[in-house]
């Protein structure tokens, strides 16, 4: 198992010890640093200068968003800073949700399973070089009856693809990813609940007859290092209860129905009552401890080390951390992982 750094947004924190991160990372010898966006912060400019400041480690997207960009530009994009990059970035690409499709990007959110496979499909295309004619019920081109024509990427990239990673949670989204990615970015990722979701992407493999031998599992953490696991706990309870209540609307939330597919429906749906009223420390009390620990890195290293060869036996291959609780102490923890991942024997 490699590990990873997830540095989520850009803007909701400490950033210049954050990004400082991802050097550190470099210089420990994790493998992977992703960034992500919503409606603040994009993660190209990120990546690109993460990517000038490392030598050695990838910089991944966790996600781009698809309704954001066009495939075709997605395409030079990854090509681009594949290529400045030396060949070290992994496209991850989510749909992101209803509200910052329709609301920001003023994209229908409909059918996001099929928006994405044709989304993929044009991606692969652009970065053959080949001139792009692609026809779909979401992308057609080029346009018919208009000028517009069949055009390739003009440079040749460093590399003929650029590995793909779907952010899925929904089952069917599951199934797609197993049918066309390269990898999968799974959120609130518990050892112990994710036998049902590693079935749905062993299913979409099947069903295209592709092999996984190769597909990468890459979990993003949030990692607490302490001598009491039930207060690093609490470090993390912000960041579920805004997930598990705020992301989405109460009809349309991703992240809660996960939750409860995971058993934790009851708790969920309290967490978002609490969370929609403005209860937020209500909400952040209300996310079960279970569901923390299930789905987190904390405690001492001992801990973390036995958590980690739970991680490895449910199939994951990269272990991407984020560090929550006081920033001061992140690049400690950044080294109390590597030091974990040795003791643990999985490295």
């Amino acid at each position: 198992m490699r590990i990873g750094l997830n540095l989520g947004y850009w803007g909701t924190g400490d950033n210049s010890a954050n990004l400082a991160l991802a050097g550190k990372a470099d210089e420990l010898g994790y493998a992977v640093v992703w960034a992500a966006e919503a409606y603040g912060s994009d993660a190209v400019t990120m990546l690109t200068w993460i990517a000038a400041r490392t030598e050695r480690i990838d910089v991944g997207s966790a996600v781009l968003q698809i309704p954001a960009r066009t495939p075709a530009m997605t395409g030079m994009t990854a090509a681009t800073l594949d290529t400045l990059s030396g060949g070290r970035f992994r496209l991850g690409l989510g749909v992101s949700g209803p509200q910052v499709s329709e609301g920001w990007h003023g994209v229908r959110f409909t059918d996001p399973v099929g928006r994405t496979r044709e989304y993929v499909e044009i991606v692969r295309s652009v970065q053959t070089r080949r001139r792009v004619r692609f026809s779909g019920e979401h992308f057609e081109l080029p346009l018919p009856g208009g000028p517009g024509l069949a055009l390739g990427l003009t440079f040749r990239p460093e590399r003929k693809q650029v590995p793909i990673y779907l952010a899925a949670i929904g089952p069917k989204n599951l199934e797609l990813t197993g049918e066309v990615a390269d990898g999968w970015l799974p959120v609130f990722f518990s050892p112990a609940h994710a036998g049902e979701q590693l079935a749905r992407i062993r299913a979409g493999a099947e069903a295209a007859g592709r092999s996984l031998d190769a597909f990468d599992i890459a979990p993003a953490v949030p990692l607490v290092v302490g001598g009491d696991w039930r207060e690093c706990a609490d470090a993390v309870r912000a960041h579920a209860a805004l997930y598990l209540g705020g992301m989405g609307s109460r009809e349309r939330n991703f992240y809660n129905r996960l939750a409860a597919r995971m058993g934790f429906e009851a708790a969920a749906a309290e967490v978002q009552e609490k969370y929609l009223a403005r209860d937020y420390e209500g909400a952040r009390a209300a996310v079960p401890l279970e569901f923390l620990d299930a789905t987190s890195l904390l405690g001492p290293r001992e801990r973390i080390a036995e958590r980690m060869t739970e991680f490895v036996r449910a199939g994951v291959t990269t272990l991407s951390v984020t560090p929550f609780g006081e920033s001061r102490g992140f690049e400690a923890a950044l080294r109390t992982a590597v030091d974990a991942i040795e003791l643990a024997g999985v490295a």
